[in-house]
């Protein structure tokens, strides 16, 4: 599903307008982005899931074409645990 297909789905749902179902997307979308950035970042939605960040540390790998050791940084990476709700759901 697409974000367009997306903010359909939730206009006819909530029987909204295109633009304020927009509007609502990426206002969700903005302040799951603005909270994960502090520091205990983390987004609980009971039912549905956690958004939370986590540590990735720096490792050595494999350029796949080459075959030659690479160093890769650490990261910060966004983790996402699905609630009971969406696997019983699945």
């Amino acid at each position: 599903m697409t974000k367009a297909e997306l903010v359909e789905q939730m206009a006819k749902d909530a029987g909204i307008s295109k633009v304020a179902s927009t509007a609502a997307l990426d206002s969700f979308i903005a302040n799951v982005g603005k909270t994960l950035k502090k520091k205990d970042g983390k987004v609980t939605l009971v039912g549905f899931g956690t958004f939370s960040k986590g540590r990735r540390k720096a490792r050595k790998g494999r350029n796949p074409q080459t075959g030659d050791p690479i160093k890769i940084k650490a990261s910060t990476v966004v983790k996402f645990k699905a609630g009971k709700k969406l696997k019983d759901a699945i």
